[in-house]
């Protein structure tokens, strides 16, 4: 028998949490021998580099393909997705994204690739409305494979699709896995990821702003980059934070610019699994987080332990857990070390191996059963 051929569907490999996950599964999959494809509907600009070994498929129409009636060109690009699918041939094929599960199973029907679905966010927000819902809990009976990230959004859904179903950690990126730092720690407070409505960077600036007074040396840095900057900008100015207060963009190295910090911040409404409080964990930072669904961080968080978490959009809560920690260095340090735990259950190696095992089942017909 040839090489099994593993496919990755998603919208581009622009830079974010589902985005990576995939790269980096491609990247173990084409280690382990498998023939690997990663398709997508877009290429930009600013994505995660890819295996040159690896095959990158566009399934977007061109500007010949390209009509005037959305309509027509959202079944042109199924029908194009269909025959990308025929052509490549994958024995298996994973997509996440609800736009790109239904695209991708109804576009394999009829054709010898399994279909497995991803559900990376929060299935309330992904699925929003009572028909996308009713689709999703009758549709998605038919996948062969359905992968979660957290038991709460597994439980937004029947039985009969949860039997089939797995719950899959995203694998560290070898980058967090380094010794954690025990020199003296920055005053800094940091915070990573894209600076949007849904991140609620607004909501760290008011805690921030609330117990600087008492913290005078402290600064907030928040990495990243996106459409609040404006907003996020005149929030800093307005809380008289100017000095204090900054946004110096996307990094390239987040581990080296985070590490030494004080605390990390997830201030986020939702979140799946958040691969930054994985990543800041790992680095052994004491970390607070909101409790947001579809509950990533509290599986993640043992309250007091090893983080602290807070109602989601409450600043005063939030102020208060920053204060708990920057108060109290020999706790902080504790709870540092304690989250740096998390390292020996994410590594690579064991949660590669896990997605592996999974695929096979789902290959061989037993994937339905779960893990």
């Amino acid at each position: 028998m040839g090489k099994k051929k593993i496919a990755f569907y998603c919208g581009s490999l622009t830079k974010g949490g589902a985005e990576r996950v995939f790269v980096n599964l491609a990247e173990y999959f084409y280690g382990e021998g498998y023939d690997v494809c990663m398709i997508t509907q877009y290429k930009k600009e600013d994505e995660y580099t890819v295996n040159p070994a690896i095959e990158r498929v566009l399934s977007d129409l061109t500007e010949e393909e390209t009509g005037r009636s959305r309509l027509c060109n959202f079944f042109r690009r199924f029908f194009k997705l269909r025959r990308t699918l025929k052509v490549v041939k994958p024995d298996i094929v994973l997509t996440c994204t609800a736009k790109s599960n239904f695209m991708t199973m109804a576009a394999s029907t009829f054709l010898k690739t399994k279909v497995v679905v991803s559900i990376v966010a929060d299935p309330k927000m992904e699925y929003d409305t009572k028909v996308l819902r009713l689709i999703a809990k009758t549709y998605f009976r038919f996948a062969d494979g359905i992968v979660f990230q957290t038991r709460e959004a597994r439980a937004f859904f029947p039985a009969y699709i949860q039997k089939k179903s797995v719950i899959l950690s995203n694998a560290l990126n070898p980058q967090f896995l380094r010794e954690r730092y025990t020199g003296e720690r920055k005053q800094e407070i940091v915070a990573v990821g894209r600076l949007d409505d849904n991140k609620n960077h607004e909501m760290l600036i008011h805690a921030f702003a609330k117990m600087a007074d008492k913290f005078p040396d402290y600064r907030l840095t928040i990495f990243g980059d996106g459409e609040c900057r404006g907003k996020l900008e005149a929030l800093i100015i307005k809380e008289g934070l100017s000095e204090r207060a900054f946004l110096p963009g996307v990094t390239s190295d987040v581990a080296g610019s985070i590490e030494r910090a004080a605390l990390f911040v997830l201030t986020s409404k939702t979140e799946g699994m958040p691969n930054t409080l994985l990543e800041a964990m790992a680095l052994g930072l004491p970390v607070i987080s909101t409790d947001c669904p579809c509950g990533g961080p509290r599986e993640l968080i043992r309250q007091g332990e090893n983080g602290l978490l807070v109602p989601v959009g409450d600043a005063d809560a939030l102020a208060r857990a920053m204060e708990r920690v920057l108060s109290n260095p020999v706790k902080a340090e504790a709870m540092g070390r304690s989250a740096q735990k998390i390292q020996e259950q994410l590594r690579p190696e064991v949660t590669n191996r896990s997605w592996k095992d999974y695929f096979e089942k789902v290959l061989t017909g037993k994937g339905r059963y779960g893990v």
